[in-house]
């Protein structure tokens, strides 16, 4: 039972620690749950592990399809489920499945890239195949991103639509982020979605898409809704995510747009923000 202090007692009276304020936590991966170096601090890994032997579930959502998050999550030791390619796939990652996923129609993408050049000119693409084992083509003058992540250049553009895929990723060798964004947005928002996940990362998404979309379908696979839900956060493409939780967190480090929408501001990915919410949570 829970006695007036919030203290739960079991029948002989000893004292242990009530359920966590959230049944779930959703957390982006780059600049977020992990560091610069790509790892994940000790600290960090054990305010969720204390969150969840308090009844809180932690669910992954990141803007990399599963081919590029598997080893992050290996390297975690997870085996929950991840929401990954902006909300396209959900990935049980202990049986390293593929549950659901959701393509981009390729002729209707190559529509949309005509709009948006017709109003900044040339862009350059990268595309993003679907499945377990998508592969990341990137089409000539691409800049790569500089991770070590495994890549495919082709010489020709039309290499790219050559299977299914879940995202492009856009480029432009004068507009900013923040320009090519806005600018692709208003030539070819009536076709596809278009978010942003980092720099050099803006992408072209199946209409209506976001990392809220995943994360709810995922959420309900547990059992759980958004009203349970903390959420963290660093990018333009966690806005929706945010939104579509009780509590939406950016870091410290986050883009000016995700800090103007956040319910809080937490510490940057370097400093344990995450780490230091959850030990605040967990000590109330």
């Amino acid at each position: 039972m829970t006695d007036a202090t919030g203290v739960t007692r079991d029948s002989g009276g000893s004292e242990s620690a009530g359920p966590f304020p959230y049944r779930l936590i959703a957390t982006d991966l780059d600049g977020t749950l992990l560091r610069d170096d790509e790892t994940a601090s000790p600290r960090t890994r054990e305010a969720l592990d204390a969150a969840a032997a308090r009844g809180a579930a932690h669910i992954v959502v990141t803007g990399r399809s599963v081919p590029w998050t598997k080893h992050i999550l290996a390297d975690l030791d997870y085996k929950g489920l991840a929401v990954c390619g902006q909300g396209a796939q959900v990935y049980d990652a202990g049986a390293e499945r593929v549950l659901t996923s959701v393509t981009l129609d390729r002729r209707l993408a190559q529509l949309a890239i005509a709009k948006i050049e017709a109003e900044t000119g040339p862009v350059l693409v990268a595309a993003s195949q679907d499945g377990l084992d998508g592969e990341v083509l990137i089409g000539p003058g691409y800049r790569e991103q500089g991770k070590g992540l495994p890549v495919v250049a082709c010489a020709d553009r039309d290499e790219l639509w050559s299977a299914p895929l879940n995202k492009l990723y856009l480029q432009h060798r004068v507009l900013g982020d923040d320009e090519l964004a806005k600018a692709a947005s208003a030539a070819a928002g009536d076709l596809v979605s278009i978010t942003m996940s980092g720099q050099d990362l803006v992408e072209m998404l199946p209409l209506g898409l976001s990392k809220a979309k995943g994360l709810s379908i995922a959420a309900r696979r547990l059992g759980l809704s958004s009203r349970e839900t903390i959420a963290f956060g660093d990018m333009p493409n966690d806005i929706p995510m945010l939104a579509w939780a009780a509590h939406g967190v950016a870091m410290a480090n986050a883009h000016p747009e995700l800090l103007s929408v956040a319910d809080e501001i937490a510490g940057s990915n370097n400093e344990d923000g995450i780490a230091v919410l959850l030990e605040r949570l967990l000590a109330a």
